[in-house]
């Protein structure tokens, strides 16, 4: 049973603010690399740095990736609707995929240009000392930029911010071994530059297909790891009311995380009680694991993975059809007021309640019908008080 709970001015507020803080980390990312962008290209223009470029290039990937960013966190900030009962998450997801496409791309551009250079198919030329200045630039923006983004996407949880901030950091790396490969051209190793390109390309593909291996994990549903998984179930089996768990599903989407679990109940309380549990397991859950944003609770009597199964059992109605068709159970027709039935172990449990305490003959006759419908177990019988 999923308790129906509308979306708090809270979580509208949570939202809201985390849509606004993605959007405000894109920008800056944006304006930096614009920045770096700028100053890489037109220094490995006029420095005659090919590592330089590539590195640019790189850079230039992680100008687009702030689009990308931009784009998903507008788009996957926006509430549920009829169209979409889970929300948005996914589009957050999907940009990263396209992120790790767009990687995957650049990675191999660089990589065929600079062994060709390599190869002999173009000249090999020595840049100017002045461009480890401007790789020193880059180092130095791309570094704040890992540590701007990825203290802001622990905050938020957002795996995409996280994407884009070692996306920075790669770009700091490479950035530094485009620093040492310039210094080295200096003493004669003009090789060098083309083999820091063909680095970097390797360590773009390499995070591109981290990315991508993780992003479509998500996309096909796979669910929280299992020791994250055992601390939630460990956690449900500690509230009250949960007599067992025998039953768990996670999955992801974007920074949340959603949970469907099956949990036992006491077989012959209420229905309303069941719900309450559920509601309260619900809440718990969410208010523990900040990330479990959505908690789907189905209530069991009894465990159903290793009990008989109920679903052939008659209905209600038919119950009371057969009842009603058998002759020695006519007598007692007039005295009830209503019947409780628990669908337990494969069997009927019948709780009849009555208006008024009938002749013992009319009870052992209704509970001498009752063994001629074989889904029917244990008959009780209950006198109501009206007080």
């Amino acid at each position: 049973m999923k308790p129906s709970l509308p979306l708090s001015n809270a979580d509208s507020a949570e939202n809201n603010v985390r849509q606004q803080t993605t959007q405000r980390v894109a920008l800056v990312g944006m304006g930096v690399n614009i920045i770096l962008v700028i100053a890489q290209i037109l220094g490995g223009i006029f420095t005659h740095s090919q590592a330089l470029i590539a590195d640019a290039m790189h850079t230039l990937s992680d100008l687009v990736g702030d689009v990308i960013v931009l784009f998903a966190a507008h788009h996957a900030g926006k509430k549920a609707d009829a169209d979409h009962p889970y929300g948005h998450g996914r589009i957050e997801t999907l940009a990263t995929v396209v992120l790790g496409l767009l990687l995957s791309g650049v990675a191999v551009v660089i990589l065929l240009q600079a062994w060709g250079r390599l190869m002999g198919e173009a000249p090999l030329v020595v840049p100017d000392a002045s461009a480890m200045f401007f790789a020193g630039l880059a180092i130095l923006g791309k570094e704040g930029l890992y540590q701007y983004t990825v203290r802001v996407a622990k905050k938020i949880r957002s795996p995409l911010l996280k994407a884009s901030a070692w996306h920075h950091r790669s770009d700091a790396f490479s950035s530094v071994l485009v620093l040492v490969a310039i210094a080295g051209t200096q003493f004669g190793y003009a090789w060098l530059d083309a083999v820091a390109a063909i680095i970097i390309a390797i360590m773009i593909l390499y995070m591109a297909l981290q990315l991508l291996l993780e992003s479509t994990r998500e996309l096909v549903d796979t669910g929280l790891a299992p020791e994250e998984s055992n601390k939630i179930i460990e956690y449900i089996h500690t509230l009250p009311g949960v007599e067992d768990l025998h039953l768990l599903r996670t999955r992801k989407m974007g920074g949340n995380v959603f949970a469907d679990a099956h949990i036992q109940v006491a077989s012959h309380i209420s229905v309303s009680e069941g719900h309450k549990i559920a509601e309260y397991v619900t809440h718990q859950l969410e208010s523990h694991f900040p990330e479990v944003t959505d908690v789907t609770v189905h209530i069991d009597p009894e465990d159903d993975e290793a009990g008989e199964i109920s679903v052939d059992l008659p209905s209600r109605q038919e119950v009371i059809q057969a009842l009603q068709a058998q002759p020695l159970a006519q007598g007692l027709q007039t005295s009830i007021h209503h019947l409780v039935m628990h669908y337990l172990d494969g069997k009927i449990e019948l709780e009849v309640y009555l208006q008024t305490t009938p002749p013992p003959a009319l009870l052992r006759d209704f509970k001498q019908a009752c063994t001629q419908l074989p889904y029917l177990g244990s008959v009780k019988f209950y006198t109501e008080i009206a007080y």
